[in-house]
């Protein structure tokens, strides 16, 4: 039986085309990464019992830093907007040592799952908060008869708030005497609102006070707990004063009634379930875990590290200040470089859980030029971008791009190889005076040669030190 696919649901093939934008290369991954994308799809098309008994085909990268092992992933999940994180294996510590629990993984991944699911939220809403906002600003702008805003006192709250008379901002708007000169006045700057002729105006109103950090309430929401959300309800929200153009002004208030218009209950449900289904974790430097590795001797146990990820990617339940979360259909992405182990090094359970393995292939010098010449949003397009703000024109030349691809390529070959990253570098290094002296020029067009690349170049690629210092 063949079911219809949804018109919104990318097919492999697409999947890959929309990956090769950003990603030169690496075919096989891509591939690999795509299929497991799309039988997510296929698995929602089936019963309901049998959706159960069908886990996601994790996938274990391995291959040299800076080919496109993280950048696959990201991407992966940007054309599906599913909720995405990334962690380095490194960060972790195996249970009873101090650091970072691996269940964190999980309940960043719900975090990112509530960001997206909110925005989708907003964007929903945003038309009838922005009408709300304007009312406000028009009744800031134009305030009624005893309707100026004042500041409380947090004692006088508190007594308000147990005694259940505490009142809302604007409770009382709509019992506000008006006379009919405050009328006109309202109508005529609704009006001129409208038209965008008050955007630079000056407004005075309160707004919430920014939350700061705080580290217990880190450590505490590590434990699956929110302790900010507790007090909040038991604690009136501090307000402040503040004076703004209109125009941020317009924006703190749509971002207040936006959140009276969204039901955050049904929100953080549909969230858990996305990052149930939807969600995808990158873990990072899986390699390092690797008992016996040099480079975590004297450390905690790098293997302790994998068992108490093998739960987890298993399939288990991870308390989270939004409640429980079933990880038996995340899709977990680990990856490593693997110089100085080998996959079969990982504990053989772990191995189990990532059916999938691909290798990255290292870079060559043909893939440095299509890197710089055929990615989306290049490098080259990004410094091309950035000068046209100083009105200068950057062009550079076939053979410049081929000299830039070769000393990339050497460089990486002669001291550590960092894949693209050392693209960066160079190219930094190559334009840093035309950045420094570009607000100064004269408008006009600067081409990049193969001889204005030696001329910069030359002598730090003939001298081995200065190569490895400076690139």
């Amino acid at each position: 039986m063949k079911f219809r696919r949804d018109y919104m649901v990318k097919t492999p093939k697409q999947i890959v085309e929309l990956l090769d934008n950003y990603i030169i290369g690496q075919d096989s991954a891509k591939k690999a990464v795509a299929v497991a994308l799309y039988n997510r799809y296929r698995r929602l098309q089936l019963p309901k019992d049998l959706q159960q008994e069908i886990t996601p085909k994790n996938i274990l990268m391995a291959g040299p830093t800076g080919v496109g092992k993280t950048e696959i992933a990201r991407r992966l999940a940007k054309i599906v907007n599913a909720p995405f994180v990334k962690v380095e294996a490194t960060k972790f510590t195996e249970v009873g040592y101090v650091g970072r629990n691996v269940e964190s993984m999980v309940r960043d991944l719900v975090e990112e799952s509530v960001r997206i699911s909110e925005q989708a939220e907003f964007d929903r809403v945003k038309i009838e908060a922005t009408e709300h906002a304007n009312d406000r600003l028009i009744k800031l702008l134009v305030p009624g008869f005893g309707d100026e805003e004042e500041e409380d006192d947090p004692s006088e709250r508190w007594v308000d708030f147990f005694s259940d008379t505490l009142d809302d901002e604007d409770d009382d708007e709509d019992d506000e005497e008006l006379d009919d000169q405050i009328i006109d006045k309202r109508a005529s700057v609704a009006d001129k609102l409208k038209k965008g002729l008050l955007e630079n105006h000056e407004v005075t109103l309160y707004v919430e006070s920014a939350t700061k950090a705080n580290q217990m309430n880190d450590m505490i929401g590590q434990m699956g707990m929110d302790m900010s959300s507790l007090m909040g309800g038991l604690m009136p929200k501090k307000r402040v004063r503040r004076t703004l153009s209109v125009k941020d002004a317009r924006e703190l208030l749509i971002q207040e009634e936006a959140k009276k218009l969204i039901n955050y209950d049904s929100l953080y449900q549909k969230a858990v379930v996305q990052a149930q289904q939807n969600g995808i974790i990158f873990i990072d430097e899986i390699d390092k875990t690797v008992a016996g590795d040099k480079n975590t001797t004297g450390q905690v146990s790098r293997e302790g590290v994998q068992r108490d990820i093998l739960p987890i990617v298993e399939g288990s339940i991870v308390s989270t200040k939004y409640g429980p979360v079933n990880t038996e259909h995340i899709l977990f992405i680990a990856a490593g470089a693997f110089a100085e182990s080998k996959p079969s090094d990982l504990i053989p359970e772990l191995q189990g859980r990532f059916p999938i393995r691909v290798e990255l292939n290292p870079l060559r010098e043909s893939d440095f030029v299509r890197i710089l010449k055929d990615s989306k949003n290049s490098l080259l397009k990004q410094y091309e971008s950035l000068l046209k703000t100083d009105g200068i024109n950057l062009i550079f030349t076939q053979e410049a791009i081929c000299k830039l691809a070769k000393i990339a390529y050497d460089v990486n070959q002669g001291t550590d190889n960092v894949g693209a990253r050392r693209l960066a570098t160079i190219l930094e290094k190559l334009l840093e005076d035309i950045l420094f002296d570009g607000p100064d020029m004269s408008e006009g067009e600067i081409t990049v040669t193969e001889q204005y690349v030696d001329k910069k170049l030359g002598d730090i690629i003939t001298n081995k030190d200065l190569t490895k210092f400076i690139l």
